[in-house]
């Protein structure tokens, strides 16, 4: 599920929580940015270091972990 490209966890960093790697950018930090209607743009002018592929690797990511979980609760 990870893309082992762009996503990483590690329990040593942001205390485990998935960040986009190489950065201390949490996925959920990219997913509030969205939320609150900021574009790719907005996101990558605040946070220089992304690009529009860690920003949709950061989507893609909390996707599939809701249909994996979705799927889970279904079995």
């Amino acid at each position: 599920m990870i893309d082992e490209e762009r996503i990483a966890a590690d329990p040593e960093i942001c205390h485990g929580k998935p960040r986009i790697k190489g950065t201390r950018i949490m996925i959920s930090l990219i997913l509030e940015w969205l939320e609150a209607g900021k574009s790719f743009e907005e996101i990558i002018e605040a946070y220089p270091q992304l690009t529009r592929a860690d920003i949709s690797a950061a989507i893609r990511y909390a996707r599939e972990y809701i249909e994996e979980k979705s799927s889970a609760r279904i079995s």
